[in-house]
């Protein structure tokens, strides 16, 4: 890998009924398997992944926007699905980008959300890898 701008580090153990902790400590969560007996309480693989791709989406939502010289204000919700994969009996994931943005047109926003998908680093790590769908509004 050249040109790295920066490493995040992020250390789990127990896998989805254990722990995950970041080299800074700022993220120090118990995991909870959603399928599992209910009991504790905690985060799990899916939700992380949903927080760093709505995050990742909304930064180069607004930096395509940007680079137009449109103000917008927007939302994103990530959502991350633990999927069935008929193809080997194992699981998948599927995820659904509900894009939210004042301050443009319809066409506008459905736009200014496919450029971002094209530059998001998150956009890019899944193409072709999991199905991710994309529900633009403007409001």
């Amino acid at each position: 890998m050249s040109n790295v701008l920066f490493t995040s580090k992020a250390t789990a153990k127990g896998g989805r009924d254990g722990q995950v902790k970041s080299s800074d400590g700022l993220i120090d969560l118990n995991l909870v398997n959603p399928a599992g007996d209910g009991s504790g309480t905690g985060s799990n693989p899916e939700q992380l992944f949903a927080a760093g791709y709505s995050a990742c989406f909304d930064g180069a939502l607004n930096l395509m926007a940007s680079k137009q010289k449109k103000d917008i204000d927007s939302t994103i919700t990530a959502e991350v699905s633990l999927i069935k994969d008929e193809a080997d009996g194992g699981f998948k994931i599927g995820v659904v980008l509900n894009v939210e943005i004042k301050g443009v047109s319809q066409e506008e926003a459905e736009n200014l959300t496919k450029q971002a998908h094209d530059f998001c680093p998150y956009s890019k790590a899944t193409r072709g890898n999991i199905d991710v769908e994309l529900n633009t509004k403007a409001v």
